[in-house]
């Protein structure tokens, strides 16, 4: 099938080459001669739109439309219609970027209670990769749950409870205590110097229950997050690098990334 735009470049080339009346060729080829005479006016602001499009999906590999319209209305400032942003989307055939992949039904789980206010429930995880010599390092991954706010991401070749509790212990000086810190059973979580470090401070540990990560979605979420936009797009070379482009990484997430959680607003836009 023709599209109406390829049917008027059509009538146009018969016109210029072959001599035809205008409405002669609009008969032709099925179009009207307001489609024929018509002259888009806002070519240069849809060159714009399509050129933000490509430098976000360029730098930014698993955003779909959703988080690119919301980055350009939200931390961009710009009013352009959805329906418009996302005609340019597919024109760029952005849209056939990713083959998304066939998903089994399954029970929804449920969902896990929202918190009311900051400070009220953090979660930990470690994440895992490796330098380019085939070093392995771990990352530890700290989130409040209220608004996805990302704390910490601190890396490291072995992360003991006692690294574990240094760091929780650089995030209270600043920002206070939380009252609960969700958690897997993992070695380190459920270490005597762990349990111990959270009765001194009065947190209560939630621990989920073995082989059910869904019970600690919004640190899953987050792990997902940061394995798509930096940690298997990059190989590094050094602890440092990674250490580095966390810091920044960690900044752009709370200060300029689009969440849906947030209705497209960065965590520390809504906080």
């Amino acid at each position: 099938m023709v599209k109406p735009s390829q049917r008027k470049e059509m009538a146009q080339q018969a016109v210029a080459t072959q001599g035809s009346s205008i409405r002669l060729a609009c008969v032709a080829f099925g179009i009207s001669e307001s489609c024929y005479r018509y002259q888009p006016q806002l070519d240069s602001e849809n060159a714009e739109i399509a050129d933000w499009l490509i430098k976000l999906t360029d730098k930014e590999s698993d955003w779909g439309f959703g988080l690119c319209f919301e980055y350009l209305r939200n931390v961009k400032g710009f009013h352009w219609n959805h329906k418009r942003v996302y005609r340019i989307y597919c024109a760029l055939s952005l849209n056939l970027r990713i083959r998304p992949r066939r998903r089994l039904k399954r029970h929804k789980p449920e969902p896990l209670k929202q918190p009311l206010r900051r400070n009220q429930v953090w979660s930990i995880d470690f994440m895992h990769d490796q330098l380019s010599d085939g070093r392995k390092y771990r990352l530890f991954n700290v989130i409040d749950d209220f608004k996805r706010e990302g704390l910490a991401i601190d890396a490291g070749f072995s992360l003991p409870s006692i690294r574990v509790i240094r760091s929780l212990n650089q995030l209270i000086e600043w920002r206070g205590k939380p009252q609960i810190i969700r958690c897997d059973n993992g070695p380190e979580f459920i270490s005597h110097e762990f349990t111990e470090w959270a009765l001194k401070y009065k947190i209560r540990i939630e621990y989920i229950q073995p082989g059910n990560p869904q019970q600690n979605a919004y640190i899953e979420r987050h792990n997902r997050t940061l394995r798509y936009s930096w940690v298997s797009k990059h190989l590094f070379e050094t602890l440092e690098e990674v250490q580095d482009y966390a810091t920044r990484w960690l900044w752009f997430y709370n200060h300029e990334r689009p969440h849906k959680a947030n209705g497209g607003k960065s965590p520390l836009m809504v906080a």
